[in-house]
Parts: C-alpha cells; structure tokens; sequence
C-alpha cells in the first residue's frame, strides 16, 4: 500500500509540473473539503486562461490491469463532480466559472493529457 501511495505522489508531482510546463497554473493539490463533507479529493485543480481544469491523475508502471484513465469510473467522476461544485460554491465561482475534467495518465515517466474527458 505505502508504494502504491508513493507512486501516486510522484505522479501527482509529475503532472503539477506537467501542466504548468503547459501554461496552468496550479490553484490546489489534493484539495478535500473537511467540514461537513465525507469522501473523495480532487488530485489537482490548475486555471488556465479563464478555465478551471479538475484534474484526476493516474499511475500506472504497467497497463496489466487496464490503462489508468480506464480507473476512473462513473462513481469517481460523480464524487469528483461533486466535490468541484463544492470548491466552486465556497470560491463563489459556481453560476460564472468556465470549469473542464481532465485526467493525466502516468504511465512511468510518460505524461498523458486528456482534455475534458467527463
């Protein structure tokens, strides 16, 4: 388990540096609300221009057991729905922000980008 949390962690970080090497700017890692609020975070919500990016990363070392985006099933994207709802009430943002759900794949140290894809 501690390697599986390793292998996320350097995941996330390659992504963060990912996307800002793109042009994001990172607004929060692994944001969670805590008050009220049970389960779920958001790995990495980034802006770029006037769009807010919900980001969900995925490590893999091998594809033996389904490509990483392929883990990202309807439940996660509802819990990450709804926590991006959640972040964009408390910011005030919810009735006037342009938002996406992104998902990058780490697949050693290959970056995978997939725009929008939920």
């Amino acid at each position: 388990m501690e390697n599986n949390r390793a292998k996320g962690t350097l995941g996330e970080k390659l992504a963060a540096k990912y996307l800002r090497d793109n042009g994001f700017e990172i607004l929060v890692q692994n944001y969670s609300p805590k008050a009220n609020f049970q389960g779920g975070e958001i790995d990495i919500i980034a802006r770029k221009g006037d769009r807010i990016h919900f980001v969900e990363v995925k490590s893999r070392s091998t594809d033996r057991f389904g490509m990483g985006r392929e883990a990202v099933t309807v439940q996660k994207q509802k819990v990450i729905r709804k926590l991006a709802a959640r972040y964009l009430v408390e910011r005030g943002l919810y009735d006037t922000a342009s938002c996406c759900f992104d998902v990058i794949e780490i697949n050693g140290d290959r970056v995978e980008y997939f725009f929008n894809c939920f």
